[in-house]
């Protein structure tokens, strides 16, 4: 028996950053599991948010901290799980996919999943979920797509808040299980007007430790050693006055379960 050593220690969204070597000043991701979290490195500057955002310490190198504005909300691929399990709408959450390719163009629906409350950066609990524009028409495609929709445009309100901060984000990464979706991602990168991109591992939690851990053990020399391959990228393919609509309903509909 020998003593393991215990190289690296990292909190869940703190790893995901890590993992998406997400180093640099500026640098953003987004981790899409049953909630989504963003965290923007800040450099060595703690912000003091004032769009109701958090600081964090985005991780800690050889004694030097680097610190992190951070953005939650709370109900992401918890959202696809209620279209399963709690309506039945759905068999599997990878179909989500294929149905948003099937609704209709002309549909109008908007899902807030407030089933909890809403996260940042309105950070009320006594919200609940509504739904609005529902026709003779909707059926399981438009539920499916409006739901996968509605967590692209709560990313957009976070986005809005770090610009509020004098931190417009110029890119997104993103990891998670949501982000197998490719239209949840094409959705996200039209709505947010940034490229997003995929890495080749979409759980980056548990890849950061192992950076962690593979730093500290010497496998690799430096932060810019350390690999990071994007499997894909999505660029914008919305035009500024669609985008610009799109987010107006979605925030009258945010301000209407706000109220």
């Amino acid at each position: 028996e020998r003593p393991l050593p215990i190289l690296g220690v990292a909190g869940d969204q703190q790893a995901a950053l890590i993992g998406q070597t997400g180093f640099a000043r500026g640098d953003l991701k987004s981790t899409y599991g049953t909630g989504a979290f963003l965290i923007l490195n800040t450099g060595d500057e703690v912000m003091d948010s004032s769009a109701r955002l958090l600081s964090t310490v985005a991780y800690r190198l050889d004694g030097k901290v680097t610190y992190g504005l951070e953005g939650s909300i709370f109900i992401a691929g918890a959202a696809v799980q209620w279209l399963r399990d709690g309506v039945e709408m759905i068999a599997d959450s990878a179909e989500t996919e294929k149905l948003m390719a099937e609704a209709s163009e002309d549909s109008q629906l908007i899902l807030v999943p407030a089933f909890t409350g809403l996260g940042a950066p309105h950070w009320n609990p006594e919200a609940r979920g509504a739904v609005f524009g529902i026709t003779r028409a909707t059926g399981r495609a438009e539920f499916a797509r409006a739901t996968v929709e509605s967590v692209a445009y709560q990313t957009a309100d976070l986005f809005k808040a770090m610009a509020a901060d004098g931190r417009e984000p110029e890119g997104l990464f993103v990891d998670g299980g949501m982000s197998a979706n490719n239209l949840f991602l094409q959705f996200l990168s039209d709505i947010l007007g940034v490229e997003v991109a995929r890495p080749d591992v979409l759980e980056t939690t548990a890849l950061g430790v192992a950076y962690l851990v593979g730093l500290q053990a010497g496998l690799y020399e430096s932060l810019d050693a350390i690999p990071h391959k994007i499997e894909r990228r999505f660029t914008p393919d919305m035009e500024a006055d669609e985008r610009e609509t799109r987010l107006a309903a979605w925030s009258k509909a945010v301000e209407k379960v706000l109220n």
